[in-house]
């Protein structure tokens, strides 16, 4: 990225715009926003190691759609194991469903419609065979402990037919036969026309005798644009975080035995000899995986931690949403020169950075990556969707929100030291840095992270294409940005009504 007039001051990316280039890129989807940083993201997304966004449904989703979601810390190890087995069990093209017996009531599937975007759940019979569907309004006015055999409909079932006989491997499910991406892009518009001629949006996906997954509209055109982060073994990849603090190798082994496909090492302040530390701890474990270590703001934090032994760095203090810790300490940088110094500074030294917090707009994501991120890591704008961890409410008037809470916050704190006595972990709750509670609100037009993510790629392939990039390393090079004032920012924003 290069400027139109040199900056005098740190910039945050509302201070920063794109100009457009002359472009020889004929259609957004030509563009490849694959990342160069040895984690093989095929889209620069990550969502962050916060325990209200990121669970299994979450790491699953964005692996099948090409992205990361990292594991938090606080999870016990025990759990963590079980949930790489189960990410690393899930179809690569069909989605996990939400199913019960037919034996079972309203209320079961109404307390389960949420856990998924397509709100819907596949009633099965004992064998697993499928047997109907329910969605919310067949279970309006009906008896809540009325059994689901009572309210469900016939569904349209996709089968082996559908897909060919290698669908049911997580490999072979990637390439629809396994026969290539051709095979299974025309899989998939056959299924798309089966369900459009049949009038659904939704279809189980039953292969032999049992169900194996469930295909929307929406999801049948996403698997022909996003390509699955995948490991040697064509299963889903998964990412997570350990600290700095206790038995960092020990953890880190159990997590690489796990299967765990990116480790990243966490704490709020990355310039400092527990991470220096905990870096060659997990060094003299030889892993075989991308090491990723932060947070830091400078060049020089930067360059230390890849001498170090990191192969990405985490850059980003005190942009996020849910973080006090400007506010409390003054300590931190605008993001956007953060990134620029820090990006830089990696590269030279032969690794990569993440661009950690600050997005809200699909325009900041995409200023991230010119200036020099190889991924952009997103908190609490993932927070309200289906697939971030907690349970859905509604408020006085009706609208659905998740809770959210920062990582350094009095709540967090009290869930990572659960273990120990009253004493001191309410004595460590005195030292808060970050929101223990904030409602993240569904939009009802983008309530799964996967419509979140089309709308940031949507506004990023847009971007690249106006900087005539093919690629990412393409759009670092070509970008040109000017700085603007918060009128120009304002300028910029649609208008919601008339004047």
């Amino acid at each position: 990225m290069r400027f139109l007039s040199e900056p005098s001051t740190d910039l945050t990316y509302s201070d920063a715009f794109l100009v457009p280039s002359r472009s020889d890129v004929t259609s957004r989807l030509d563009v490849d926003l694959a990342a160069d940083d040895g984690t093989g993201s095929s889209i620069p997304l990550v969502v962050a190691n916060m325990t209200a966004v990121t669970g299994k449904r979450m790491a699953e989703t964005m692996a099948r759609r090409g992205g990361l979601a990292v594991l938090p810390q606080d999870v016990p190890l025990e759990v963590l194991r079980d949930v790489t087995d189960w990410i690393k069990s899930r179809h690569t093209v069909f989605e996990t469903p939400v199913s019960l017996l037919a034996s079972e009531t309203v209320i079961d599937a109404l307390h389960l419609m949420g856990k998924r975007p397509h709100g819907a759940v596949v009633v099965v019979d004992d064998a697993g065979k499928v047997a109907g569907v329910v969605r919310a309004a067949d279970c309006e006015g009906q008896d809540r402990f009325a059994s689901l055999a009572s309210v469900m409909r016939p569904a349209l079932v996709l089968g082996a037919a559908d897909f060919g006989a290698g669908a049911g491997a997580a490999a072979g499910a990637a390439d629809g036969a396994g026969t290539g991406p051709a095979a299974r892009d025309a899989s998939l518009r056959a299924a798309f026309a089966a369900m459009d001629s049949a009038g659904t949006d939704f279809a189980p996906v039953q292969l032999g005798s049992s169900l194996a997954g469930v295909l929307t509209r929406k999801g049948a055109l996403r698997s022909t644009i996003y390509r699955p982060l995948l490991d040697a073994e064509g299963k889903l990849k998964v990412a997570a975080a350990v600290g700095i603090n206790g038995d960092v190798a020990g953890r880190a082994a159990e997590l690489l035995a796990a299967g765990v496909d990116i480790l990243v090492i966490d704490t709020a302040h990355g310039h400092q000899q527990k991470m220096f530390d905990a870096l060659a701890a997990v060094r003299r474990l030889d892993p075989s995986v991308p090491l990723v270590a932060g947070n830091v703001v400078t060049a020089d934090a930067t360059r230390e931690l890849i001498h170090a032994g990191a192969n990405i760095v985490k850059v980003g203090v005190g942009p996020g949403a849910m973080c006090t810790t400007r506010m409390m300490t003054a300590v931190g940088r605008p993001q956007l020169s953060a990134v620029l110094e820090c990006a830089a500074a990696a590269r030279a030294a032969g690794g990569r950075i993440w661009a950690d917090g600050g997005v809200r707009y699909p325009r900041d994501v995409a200023l991230a990556l010119a200036a020099g991120a190889s991924q952009v890591m997103i908190g609490s704008w993932f927070a309200g969707t289906h697939e971030s961890p907690g349970d859905l409410q509604p408020d006085a008037n009706g609208r659905l929100y998740k809770e959210s809470f920062g990582m350094a916050s009095a709540r967090a704190v009290q869930n990572r030291n659960q273990r120990e006595g009253a004493f001191e972990k309410d004595r460590k709750a005195l030292f808060e840095e970050g929101i223990s509670t904030s409602r993240m609100y569904l939009d009802p037009a983008r309530p799964g992270v996967e419509d979140l993510v089309d709308m940031i790629t949507a506004g990023l392939r847009s971007s690249m294409s106006y900087a005539g990039a093919a690629d990412l390393a393409g759009f670092r090079e070509r970008a040109v940005a000017g700085i603007q004032s918060a009128a120009g920012y304002e300028e910029g924003r649609p208008v919601p009504q008339s004047w």
